[in-house]
């Protein structure tokens, strides 16, 4: 990307936000910075040496600390806080050259999967803006998907990157537990949050994974390990690649348009010459009921002095957990840790006789907003499927699969043991170039974007 290109992208990014956000509330704010940043980084490329990421438009989830510039948490407790410092990724995004645009919406506190904000506006999914953009990473999804951005960075503790980057057609990894440093981002469960890109391709995904990922001394939960090249593992190829289906668990009470892309998508990874195996996988479904406790909890001691002195500045949804999450024993939280030990064993015994497994992302294609109003039980059902890796600390990446009759996008995860991140990826981006799912774009996104090009060259 030349100079020219990167001061024309920030103007454009303006008035495309002007134009199509309006309609989604997929950001709550735009860098005040942005003309200036794009100035230095044109005069940096004019300097020499082209950064990883040069050009890039990124939005973040607006949990990730900006220098000088509002991180909301989305809530009304931090409605006016300014970081002192760029949260660690976002040092990394930058001196790779990315062009941090705006910070996303998101469920208030990263705590629920409708991104229906009562504080920030409520998120919608530019496939149907009367559905939701699923969450947390809510603004995430539907940023890229509408095309705001290249790319987003989400947070993931049970599934808020992956469902977003399901119900808005685009891709979301959620890396190893610990190879990404959280270092100056808002926590729910240290022990389960994870920062991860979102895009179109997972080719794009891959290379900022890379650019974020890796140690930091802040953060106490991320692991000095080298990041394995996710190019050199494309370059491999996938043929003879071991994938596992565990349908009995998967399957089951799958919205019927979800059920006929992801088999589809199985067909299409046959086409790649992988092996499709079933499998199964004792306790997968009891995954989410003994994560959730442990979460709830974790979030609740995170907010004990907020919940002590300003209960009612907690959007309902999110109070309600909470308080869930306050009722939470040690008995109860003893018996979670138990039932993760004899997980995380199960998966050992499961990874021994497949490289990746393979199920859909979300059960059902995105709600709509009358459907989210009961938060609750809309997270419980979108993070069906996802509660498991969250769980486990193992990559867990999402991919646009197709789009039911009603035109709403889906998506098949991956899922590969910790640290087999450029598996996942290498897999995903096969799969995408045998596919044309990731190229489909929101028709009236087009229109206005189409738009916006022909009035800048007039």
């Amino acid at each position: 990307m030349s100079e020219g290109d990167i001061r024309a992208r920030a103007r454009r990014v303006v008035r495309a936000a002007e134009a199509i956000d309006p309609a989604l509330r997929s950001l709550i704010s735009l860098n005040p910075r942005l003309v200036e940043d794009a100035e230095a980084l044109a005069a940096r490329l004019e300097r020499g040496g082209l950064p990883a990421a040069a050009g890039l438009a990124v939005s973040l989830k607006d949990n990730i600390d900006t220098a000088g510039w509002t991180t909301t948490m989305g809530s009304a407790f931090f409605r006016d806080h300014v970081p002192a410092k760029d949260a660690v990724v976002v040092e990394r995004l930058k001196r790779a050259g990315a062009l941090i645009v705006g910070k996303a919406n998101l469920h208030e506190f990263a705590f629920g999967g409708t991104t229906q904000n009562p504080h920030h506006g409520l998120g919608r999914n530019p496939w149907n803006t009367d559905a939701i953009p699923g969450g947390s990473s809510g603004g995430s999804g539907a940023s890229v998907a509408a095309g705001l951005c290249d790319v987003s960075l989400g947070t993931d503790t049970g599934g808020s990157i992956r469902i977003p980057a399901a119900l808005n057609g685009v891709a979301g990894l959620r890396p190893t537990h610990g190879a990404v440093p959280n270092t100056g981002c808002f926590p729910v469960s240290d022990a389960h949050d994870t920062i991860g890109p979102l895009a179109r391709t997972v080719a794009r995904v891959a290379d900022v994974h890379e650019v974020i990922a890796g140690h930091d001394a802040g953060d106490p939960c991320c692991v000095d390990r080298p990041v394995t090249s996710w190019a050199r593992e494309f370059a491999r190829g996938v043929e003879g690649l071991r994938i596992g289906v565990p349908a009995r668990w998967c399957f089951a009470g799958l919205e019927p348009e979800v059920e006929r892309l992801v088999r589809e998508a199985v067909e299409d990874m046959l086409r790649l010459g992988v092996h499709v195996r079933d499998v199964t996988l004792p306790g997968a479904e009891d995954t989410q009921r003994y994560l959730m406790p442990m979460v709830h909890a974790d979030a609740a001691a995170h907010h004990a002095e907020r919940l002590a002195n300003a209960p009612g500045a907690f959007g309902a949804d999110v109070l309600e957990r909470l308080r869930h999450g306050e009722r939470v024993d040690s008995r109860g939280y003893a018996e979670s840790m138990r039932f993760k030990e004899r997980w995380l064993r199960t998966l050992d015994g499961t990874f021994s006789e497949v490289d990746v497994l393979l199920m859909p992302t979300c059960p059902v294609t995105a709600p709509l907003h009358a459907d989210a109003a009961r938060m609750l039980e809309t997270t419980r059902e979108l993070s069906r499927f996802t509660y498991a890796w969250a769980m486990a600390g193992t990559p867990a990446l999402s991919v646009p699969c197709g789009f039911s009759v009603d035109g709403l996008p889906a998506g098949i995860q991956l899922v590969a043991p910790r640290w087999h991140d450029a598996r996942v990826l290498a897999l995903g981006a096969h799969y995408q170039q045998a596919t044309t799912h990731h190229l489909r774009r929101p028709k009236w996104v087009e229109d206005r974007l189409a738009r916006l090009d022909a009035e800048e060259t007039a």
